[in-house]
């Protein structure tokens, strides 16, 4: 065994793929552009006095599965506002979002059960549909023409679509309406991911509730959206949503449920807390768009400049912004040289990214001031300047 574990160990290293847990210090305050935390609630007092009354009412732990005494009415209460925040029948909370996915693929999914998948759908996804014993279909990203030809020529009594409604790296949004227009011809279901979408994206009165949210897909018979509570809402956990029978469908054959210690109680309460924050702060969604915004602008100048192997900079549909880099040793290179420099951005080398071209990851978050993004823009360019 240890002979194989250096041999990939001396793989890794050699392709410039090592990955190490980055350590938070309190007194580490760079700007972040790293984080999920999209709308700055994880460290809100508001979340962590929520918190520190469930713990103080229903202790530090669920103490067993949902199904044995897991339960609290912090649950049932946090599964109504989600329900009730994106236009949804019903949900049912996981205690993480990758269980969520894994969920729901595998309860939906199984022999006569064919899964059509963006290529770019996260690892969760693709981990469940594995599990779901289904035939899987991975078609080009955002591909329509590719989803109709195989819905249109499927032997399988079922089917569903997968996809993400902002993409984790790219940034990108998927086609929801002509993707709702598919399940409904082909009877298919939709399943949309919304894990970088809640709490940021939305229009007008549903601003932060997710790219479903005051659609026709919201509350539409063959949707179905899973969710984490860990980005925008600041705490721990993940669900599903969709239609009451699709619960209790859950509740009996979702695993990743049934066999799981249920969401703790102060997460369930967090979450929860950041729910009634969203609806009541639009702002916090609005000033994420309009920090990307100005991130995208910022960075422009240097990432288009003459002699630049950077293909582009993605205008983003949400938080999430990517940029391309020409090598995973630069990628992971630029990441710490700017860490060095105050500035916290996410490095992705495969197999996080999926068409095999590393990239720097950066954040928008609501709580960035003028200060940190233009500190955060002249330490990026300089760098990728240095990389070229």
């Amino acid at each position: 065994m240890n002979a194989w574990l250096e041999k990939q160990a001396a793989v890794r290293e050699r392709r410039g793929l090592v990955r190490t847990p980055m350590t938070r210090k309190a007194a580490d305050t760079p700007v972040d552009l790293a984080s999920n935390d999209y709308l700055g609630l994880a460290t809100d007092p508001r979340l962590a006095e929520a918190a520190r009354e469930a713990i103080g009412r229903w202790g530090t732990g669920a103490t067993s599965s949902r199904l044995v005494a897991g339960t609290t009415a912090l649950h049932l209460e946090l599964e109504a506002g989600l329900a009730n925040l994106t236009g949804m029948e019903s949900a049912l909370v996981f205690s993480s979002g990758y269980l969520a996915n894994l969920g729901v693929t595998t309860a939906l999914g199984g022999p006569g059960t064919l899964i059509v998948a963006d290529e770019h759908c996260h690892a969760s996804l693709v981990d469940g549909f594995r599990l779901s014993r289904s035939r899987v279909e991975t078609v080009l990203h955002n591909g329509l023409a590719a989803i109709e030809q195989l819905l249109r020529h499927r032997t399988e009594p079922r089917a569903f679509i997968t996809v993400e409604s902002i993409y984790s790296v790219f940034g990108d949004a998927a086609p929801l309406p002509q993707l709702l227009a598919l399940a409904e011809e082909y009877d298919a279901v939709l399943l949309v991911d919304e894990a970088h979408s809640l709490g940021v994206a939305g229009h007008g009165a549903f601003q932060g509730h997710g790219s479903v949210a005051g659609t026709d897909l919201s509350g539409h018979p063959n949707v179905v959206l899973t969710a984490t509570l860990s980005k925008s809402l600041g705490s721990q956990g993940g669900v599903v949503l969709g239609s009451a029978l699709l619960r209790e469908h859950l509740i009996n054959r979702a695993r990743s449920f049934i066999f799981d210690t249920g969401l703790a109680p102060s997460s369930a309460a967090a979450a929860l807390a950041a729910v009634g924050i969203i609806r009541a702060e639009p702002w916090r969604a609005a000033a994420v768009h309009r920090n990307a915004a100005i991130l995208t602008a910022g960075l422009a100048p240097a990432l288009l400049g003459p002699g630049t192997v950077v293909a582009h900079v993605g205008k983003p549909a949400g938080a999430v912004q990517s940029i391309p880099m020409p090598s995973a040793a630069a990628a992971l290179a630029s990441s710490q040289a700017a860490h060095r420099a105050g500035v916290r951005v996410g490095c992705f080398r495969p197999p996080s990214v999926p068409d095999g071209v590393s990239r720097l990851r950066l954040t928008a978050r609501a709580t960035l001031t003028a200060h940190d993004i233009d500190h955060a823009c002249a330490t990026l360019r300089r760098i990728l300047e240095e990389t070229q």
